[in-house]
Formats: C-alpha cells, structure tokens, sequence
C-alpha cells in the first residue's frame, strides 16, 4: 500500500530525515516510534504532501505522491489526525465533521458515515451542536478521529493521538483503529511516543532516532529488543 524509500526532508537549509524507508501493507497497523523531536511529525507532514522532500520516493497503491501538494495526497486515500487535533474550536461539533467529507464521493457518503462515526463515539452526537473548543481533551480527540473517518481513507495516519490524553481514552480510540483494521480493511499508520501502547495494538513497527530509522521489526520484537527496553520502556 504504502511505501517509502530514502526520503530526506526539511525546513528550508535544515535536513530532518535522512533516507528514511518503510512500508505499511494493506490491512495492518505499522507504528512509528520516537521521542519527542525525532522526526516523526515532519515525516507525516512530507508524506501528506505538506512538505515538499529534498529527496525520495512515497509510493501510495503504485503511484507516486512525492511531488504532490496535500489535497492530491488527501484525495487519494491518505488522511490524518494531525498532532494536537487541530479542530475549528468556534465551529459545532457537527460543523468540524462535516469539514471531513471534502471532496464529491464523502460529500455523498457523509449522511452514512455519519451515523458510523456517532456509533464509535456516542458523545459526539449528544455534542453535536456544541463548540468544539469547549469539548473535553479526549472529547476533541474523538472529533479530530471521526472527521478523519468522514473522509473514508484507504490508510489512517495517527499522529501522536496519546499527547495530553487519559490512558482509558487513548485506549478506546486505538480499540476503534484496530477494529478498523480488522473490519474494514483500512491500515494504520501510528506515530506516536508511548511505545508501550503503540506495540500493543502494532502488527509491526520502526523506532526513528535523529531523523533516521534506528531499528525496526514485529512488535513483539520491538518490544524485546534491549535498546528499546532501556532507552524507552525503562526496562
């Protein structure tokens, strides 16, 4: 589905990635892991055609989506929580979702996907005419989740869904990926900075350091490897 190969990318003169590679396959959740300022999010950003790379490739289902600005990659199938939920605050809870179906075809499924989206988080729909800013954390985190679900993707980034949230409601909004997963037959790209919970819900995984990728395996392999152990787990 999607791949990755030697892709470099940054803010201007500074380099951030470094030949990064890796690959998601249709149908599974693949987590990258890394510390804060590792380059993750700027990896997500270069793969959603945010950034433009310095060099490399981002294959998306045998297309190539390098040099491509944002909305093709959205279009195509590739849609993300962004980090920090970045919500309409001043907009309904309704109004955020309905940002979600931005093109003909979720436009035409929203009704439908709407009431999906209102079964995996009930409180949306009790919420639905509320602001968005004055919604609960994990409130917001479950609206950011259910615009992404609006837009009807073929692969599900998550950046960093666990920043700032109670652990129950991180664990029900990683329940509703791999039940996706599962499901529907979406995959899931997960970046995020608790390992433990990210090789929980993983088929597979790569830890970033420093912009490069450092190690990467199943997650059980992960899990036991000593360097991930010591220098993340605290093991």
């Amino acid at each position: 589905m999607l791949k990755v190969e030697g892709l470099r990318a940054g803010y201007g003169a500074v380099n951030i990635l470094w030949d990064i590679a890796f690959h998601v396959n249709d149908g599974e959740i693949v987590s990258i892991l890394g510390s804060n300022g590792a380059g993750k999010t700027t990896m997500v950003r270069t793969i959603t055609g945010m950034i433009r790379p310095s060099a490399g490739s981002v294959n998306f289902n045998g297309e190539e989506l390098a040099r491509h600005n944002s909305r093709y990659v959205l279009d195509k199938g590739i849609v993300q929580v962004p980090e920090g939920r970045q919500l309409f605050t001043e907009m309904t809870v309704l109004e955020n979702l309905e940002m979600g179906a931005f093109n003909k075809q979720t436009r035409e499924h929203f009704a439908d996907n709407l009431r999906v989206v209102y079964q995996w988080f009930p409180k949306l729909e009790e919420r639905a005419r509320q602001a968005a800013g004055t919604l609960s954390g994990g409130e917001q985190q479950m609206v950011a989740v259910a615009r992404a679900l609006i837009g009807m993707p073929k692969l599900l980034i998550l950046d960093e869904p666990s920043l700032g949230l109670a652990p129950n409601i991180v664990d029900d909004i990683l329940n509703v990926a791999s039940t996706l997963v599962r499901n529907d037959g979406i995959s899931v790209l997960l970046v995020e900075q608790d390992i433990t919970k990210a090789l929980a819900c993983a088929d597979r995984g790569y830890v970033i350091e420093n912009g490069h990728i450092a190690l990467e395996g199943t997650a059980e392999e992960l899990a036991a490897n000593e360097h991930v152990k010591k220098a993340y787990l605290g093991i």
